[in-house]
């Protein structure tokens, strides 16, 4: 078994590497960029070594800084976690010809599965159903888009190296071929140095089931399951879960035992996972690709299995065998994850950096898992994934994993940055979610719109105002004290105050009752049990009998709690304050609707327009690039340019002007 290895990546996947070293008894080497000099996986390692700037290209994407590293520090194997190099057939040469173990599969097996293109070539030679396209590498836009109408539309572009929805596009026309190529091609080329794409046919009302792989290398090969990964946003997975709410058992063996015949065919050896596109309406399945790595949600796995695959990864990169047969793996109960990525639901999910100003995860147990490489008071860099955290829940029944997941997002703290908590709390409460009628459209259906206010879980009012009314009281009690008015005094029972919350006045009475209050609203007394003190960032309390956790904090003169993915900012006035704040008048915001601002922090890839020039609705006016990705800014109407208040190549703060329209 090795002594050392080293971790080539960052974030929670190095601190999840680094957690099952640390039980082996393995010592740790982590690496970094400017960036990351103060991150967790660099905190936690045994050692670590600095590879160079924040641009990934410069850093963690060099080789000969990572195998320089090993050699630095005597490493005698790499785990390279996901994205990055991980797929790089070139680093696994490098790193065998530095006499240094890669824990993964060898290079022949990277290049025929860890290209989109040569992979389904494979898997057609190998009598393996695929998906119809064509798998030419396509020269320019106009070639792309004639291929799409040969294929029929709608068709899917992506990147042969791709992964994490990077360069993928959806196009339903011939526009939308066009730009969707230029776009792929581009992001291809920045995120993985490879910009080639191909085309295939996208399967309308589609399951993305994947099956985990795990073979010695040495003659066994086993199938761990499956996971449902079809509640996507743009390509990328937001909640995966296993097993499938879909799958017979028939299916299941049907697609483990084809998973590891593709796997068999390149001799592979390590944890990999083989995704497959199902029909919803006919249950067959077709071959996307085989992902020659850990996958991000491999915890799904581990919870129903109880095996640990970085454990296992390391055994076999050592030379062991599998200590474990088919008839070994069993699936005992569902679990649950959702990836909490610093993005702004609110605001079509741009993605938010900055300093995690309150980090507070909940609790793990039994039923909780977290998975993460921020900490209170660190940052999310504009240059990485914006990807905080992986929580991941488990239960006997999925019903269990639901209701823990629903839970444990309530109790999630995260100030300083926006997140999409919001937004899971909502996929979660949907009841399609819950039947488990799913499929890669699920998020594009059910928010046809965008994501809204409107969109979160109905919530019980009486809960937040007996809250409030509750938190409140117990502020004055400290105050009272405090101040020494009334020592050793008890505040008069049936205290009159006024609840404000989301414009509306609610008049209570709060008392004291056993192991907490009894609060009256209107003609309703509700029962508050809990234990809260002043400061904890968590209102936990049994509200007549039912279990809630509320996250409370000061704003203003008032409170702001948050619940069910929902922020209500409430007052606790006496009546007379109550009737004075009625009377107070209201600002309006200033109109900004003139002006094109940055919906992100980001860089100004291209401004497409000048001043003076005429635009008309849909027209692309800019492109912004932040967390690699391209985002191309529109014209919502017909319109003027009248000035520009940016050009190419600046870097722009979230709502930073970048053109304003005539009036």
């Amino acid at each position: 078994m090795f002594s050392k290895i080293l971790i080539a990546n960052r974030g929670e996947i190095a601190c999840r590497v680094i957690k099952t070293a640390r039980k082996m008894g393995i010592k740790t080497v982590a690496v970094y960029s400017d960036a990351d000099k103060d991150a967790l996986h660099v905190a936690m390692a045994d050692e670590a070594v600095h590879i160079g700037p924040a641009a990934s290209a410069q850093s963690y994407l060099v080789i000969d800084k990572i195998v320089d590293a090993c050699k630095q520090t005597g490493a005698q194997a790499v785990h390279p976690g996901y994205g990055f190099l991980s797929e790089k057939r070139e680093f696994q040469e490098a790193l065998g010809k530095a006499g240094i173990a890669f824990i993964g599969p060898d290079a022949h097996a990277i290049f025929a599965m860890g290209d989109k293109i040569e992979s389904k070539k494979l898997a057609r030679e190998a009598g393996v159903n695929t998906v119809p396209g064509y798998l030419g590498v396509i020269k320019d836009a106009d070639e792309a888009v004639k291929i799409a109408r040969e294929i029929g539309y709608p068709v899917m572009l992506k990147a042969s190296a791709g992964g994490g929805g990077k360069g993928m596009r959806l196009a339903w026309n011939d526009a939308e071929a066009h730009e969707g190529f230029t776009s792929a091609t581009n992001e291809a080329k920045t995120s993985f140095g490879d910009d080639r794409v191909f085309v295939e046919k996208f399967i309308e009302q589609p399951r993305h089931i994947e099956i985990q792989v795990l073979a010695d290398g040495q003659g066994t090969t086993l199938y761990l399951g499956e996971r449902e990964c079809s509640i996507q946003r743009r390509h990328q997975k937001v909640i995966e879960e296993a097993p499938s709410p879909f799958l017979t058992p028939e299916t299941r063996k049907a697609m483990g035992e084809q998973a590891c015949a593709l796997a068999r065919i390149v001799n592979y050896k390590s944890a990999g996972t083989v995704e497959f596109i199902v029909g919803g309406a006919t249950g067959e399945f077709y071959f996307l690709e085989m992902n020659t790595r850990l996958q991000v949600e491999h915890p799904v796995t581990e919870m129903i299995t109880g095996l640990d695959l970085v454990e296992q990864m390391i055994r076999v990169a050592a030379g062991e065998k599998l200590a474990i047969t088919q008839d070994d793996v069993k699936l005992n109960g569902w679990s649950m994850e959702a990836r909490v990525y610093a993005e702004d639901p609110f605001r079509n999910f741009l993605p938010s950096t900055g300093r995690l100003t309150r980090y507070q995860p909940p609790a793990e147990s039994q039923h909780v898992r977290v998975d993460t490489g921020v900490y209170e008071g660190g940052e999310i860099s504009m240059f990485y994934d914006p990807m905080i955290a992986k929580l991941i829940t488990y239960g006997p029944t999925r019903d269990a994993a639901i209701a823990h997941m629903r839970q444990a997002l309530d109790e999630y703290h995260i100030r300083g940055l926006s997140h999409n908590i919001p937004f899971l709390a909502s996929l979660f409460s949907k009841e399609r979610f819950v039947k488990g009628q799913l499929t890669t459209n699920f998020i594009a259906e059910e928010y046809a719109n965008g994501f809204h206010a409107n969109d979160l879980p109905a919530d019980d009012p009486t809960v937040l105002i007996a809250v409030a009314a509750s938190a409140n009281r117990r502020i004055a009690e400290r105050d009272i004290r405090i101040s020494g008015q009334f020592p050793g005094h008890e505040m008069r029972a049936g205290d009159e105050w006024v609840v404000v919350m989301s414009g509306q006045y609610h008049d209570i009475t709060v008392r004291p009752a056993e192991n907490g209050y009894a609060v009256t609203i209107g003609s309703e007394t509700v029962d508050v049990k809990t234990d809260w003190q002043i400061g904890e960032p968590l209102f936990r309390a049994v509200v007549d009998g039912r279990a809630v956790a509320v996250q409370i904090e000061r704003a203003g003169s008032g409170l702001r709690l948050a619940h069910a993915g929902s922020r209500a900012d409430v007052l606790v006035l006496t009546p007379h304050a109550a009737r004075m704040n009625k009377l107070m008048p209201f600002k309006a915001p200033p109109d900004m609707s003139k002006y094109l601002l940055s919906p992100m922090p980001g860089l100004l890839v291209k401004l497409l327009v000048e001043d003076g020039q005429e635009v008309k609705a849909g027209e692309a006016l800019a492109v912004v690039e932040a967390m690699k990705m391209e985002n191309i800014l529109k014209a919502e109407r017909d319109a003027k340019i009248a000035k520009t208040h940016a050009a190419a190549g600046d870097s722009l703060a979230v709502d930073q002007k970048i053109i304003e329209f005539a009036s």
